[in-house]
């Protein structure tokens, strides 16, 4: 079966344990469609650069799944009903991730690089006199 990546924005204004059990219906629609979801992760409740739907921040979900794809196709089908869910993309993908998301990783693994900048802003004091 095909590999996928879903990942949908929740409305500001419900709890995280409705946001918890939106993803669990939706994993529900998934199993019963032959598939299976094999992680979900919670980004948290994030802010958008502009207004959606009259939201400022949603819940950010992602869920690794592996599944045919009529179930795909119900899944997103139901996401574009119910009028909890904002926004939702999937993305086919090659293989699933399996650990952390780059979201779920701490910034200091990700920062590889070396920062810019010394004590004065990045410039260091010249010695010609």
């Amino acid at each position: 079966m095909p590999f996928y990546e879903n990942i949908f924005i929740a409305r500001q204004d419900i709890a995280a344990p409705q946001v918890d059990a939106l993803a669990d219906q939706f994993a529900g629609v998934i199993a019963a469609g032959g598939g299976r979801v094999t992680k979900k992760e919670y980004w948290g409740l994030k802010s958008f650069a502009y207004k959606i739907k009259k939201n400022r921040k949603g819940h950010y979900i992602l869920m690794n799944i592996d599944a045919p794809p009529p179930a795909i196709k119900e899944m997103e089908r139901q996401m574009g009903i119910n009028e909890d869910v904002v926004r939702y993309l999937t993305v086919r993908v090659e293989a699933l991730e399996e650990g952390p998301s780059a979201m779920m990783q701490s910034r200091n693994t990700r920062d590889d690089k070396p920062r810019r900048g010394g004590p004065r802003g990045g410039f260091e004091a010249s010695e010609e006199n």
